[in-house]
């Protein structure tokens, strides 16, 4: 591609190296989305010491979770899924209803606190550093995403080795070395969630706007990550 394009992918290299040799144990949280199959690939390809986990929330699209078996038949490994405590998801429902995330921000963060914060903080305990597929190209909350960040919230090293790539250097790395990726990306969604908190977008929209459709970009975190500049761990009930 460019130059420049080269010396992204050895600092990315350099970075993932140096998180195998100086944080381990450390751990990927993939959403199993493009930027994610990127540092799958770049992880395993090196056969790097960093495990790879998901937060099977109950409600990802069909396409997402095929990706369980093409990273398996592509490069023999068994990405980790964690799940949601199935008497949290129950007591939301039956108090708010299955679908009350989209009756108002709290409820929607309350939602993502059961599926996907809880599930989180339990496949991070135990590791010195975890490593995300986050971009600053991909939100407003993002701005100011750093390659490497204290997580004082979870007592940790956190790494965004992607932080530095553009989509268009995203989708030639997947195409230049054939990786797999999730096919929903080629039906216009370019940021991909739970499927009743997803929609494809239109041509001109941000590439986030997909996610939480009905909130404002300023509300559109779930929790995992930072937000206003700064780390935020809901905490387990």
């Amino acid at each position: 591609m460019t130059a420049a394009y080269d010396a992204l992918i050895a600092a990315t290299n350099a970075t993932l190296q140096r998180i195998a040799s100086d944080f381990s144990p450390a751990v990927f949280a993939s959403s199993l989305a493009a930027e994610d199959m990127v540092l799958t690939d770049l992880i395993l390809r090196a056969k790097l010491p960093i495990g790879i986990f998901t937060l099977e929330t109950g409600r990802l699209h069909a396409e997402t979770l095929g990706m369980l078996d093409r990273i398996r038949e592509t490069y023999g490994y068994e990405v980790t899924p964690f799940k949601p405590v199935a008497a949290s998801v129950e007591n939301y429902v039956a108090q708010h209803g299955l679908n009350a995330f989209y009756d108002s921000v709290d409820m929607r963060k309350e939602c993502c606190r059961i599926r996907k914060v809880e599930p989180l903080n339990r496949a991070l305990a135990g590791n010195k550093a975890w490593v995300t597929g986050q971009r600053r190209a991909q939100s407003a909350t993002r701005n100011e995403l750093n390659v490497q960040e204290d997580d004082a919230a979870h007592a940790m090293t956190k790494f965004n080795p992607l932080a530095d790539w553009s989509e268009d250097d995203v989708w030639h790395y997947l195409r230049s070395h054939g990786v797999p990726y999730n096919p929903l990306h080629d039906k216009g969604f370019p940021s991909i969630g739970c499927e009743p908190c997803t929609r494809a977008i239109q041509p001109g929209e941000d590439v986030r706007a997909g996610r939480w459709w009905w909130e404002q970009p300023e509300s559109k975190e779930c929790g995992l990550h930072v937000v206003d500049g700064k780390l935020v761990r809901i905490k387990s009930a």
